[in-house]
């Protein structure tokens, strides 16, 4: 466990769990807490003993909610400006940028920059009582975290510019079907399903599942040439590891016995 009382941290069987421990707050983010990701993720990131990093929220009521407002309230325009030019750019791709897969875990309420936070993530499981929102635009702002950038390149530049502009709440039935989240779960089964998705992911040899995401990412960013020429580095990447030889040698002495 972390010695952090902002987010919890356990590490068992190549998952590390990871809780925004903020709970009184909707487990909003404020200054403290988004230091203390930016650090550990990067960590986490570098431990041979974590394949897969799974981020939830504390309690069932949300996720996370985003920037914790009453902290912002309280600061000036210039700390808010400074922030902005200098930490955020970091905190919107130190999740992002992790190499291994990170699976977000979703119970309730998941708003403005608690699901830029989720933009981030791989793969994403929601309880059926979740609530998704970009509402800025409706305080005056806009989402800055990320959403403009990735939410087209998930849902096409239509439907997320009716998500941003309106700032209207989706559930996770929509979010299911228009592609945002991977599967919809019972609230108390969130947890369960998200782990054992991490154990199995974590089972797997880790230099495949990294170049697999690595591969996958430059699709978002690069057209299909250059992607498909990414893969073949990729690929070879993979050759240089014995992971996916002992697998042939156990597939192919299998196939000699039957």
């Amino acid at each position: 466990m972390s010695n952090s009382s902002l987010y919890l941290l356990h590490v068992e069987d190549g998952v590390a769990l990871v809780t925004l421990n903020r709970p009184e707050a909707m487990n909003s983010i404020n200054s403290a807490l988004r230091s203390e990701l930016m650090s550990l993720f990067p960590a986490l990131d570098e431990r041979e003993d974590v394949r897969v990093v799974v981020i939830t929220g504390a309690g069932d009521k949300a996720f996370c909610t985003g920037a914790d407002l009453k902290e912002r309230a309280a600061r000036s325009t210039e700390q808010m400006v400074y922030e902005r030019q200098y930490m955020v750019p970091k905190s919107v791709i130190a999740l992002a940028n992790v190499s291994k897969p990170v699976i977000a875990a979703i119970k309730g309420y998941c708003m403005a920059g608690g699901y830029e936070l989720v933009l981030q993530c791989d793969i994403t499981i929601a309880s059926d009582n979740a609530i998704f929102s970009l509402p800025e635009v409706s305080h005056g702002f806009f989402p800055g975290g990320g959403a403009c950038q990735r939410l087209p390149r998930l849902v096409g530049y239509q439907m997320a510019r009716e998500l941003i502009l309106t700032g209207r709440r989706w559930d996770a039935k929509e979010a299911k079907e228009l592609g945002l989240i991977n599967r919809v779960v019972p609230l108390e089964k969130v947890m369960e399903e998200a782990m054992a998705m991490a154990k199995k992911i974590a089972s797997y040899p880790t230099t495949g599942v990294m170049q697999a995401k690595r591969a996958l990412n430059q699709s978002m960013e690069v057209g299909l040439g250059a992607g498909l020429r990414f893969d073949a580095q990729a690929w070879i990447g993979c050759m240089h590891s014995d992971e996916w030889k002992e697998k042939l040698d156990g597939f192919v002495k299998k196939e000699r016995k039957s």
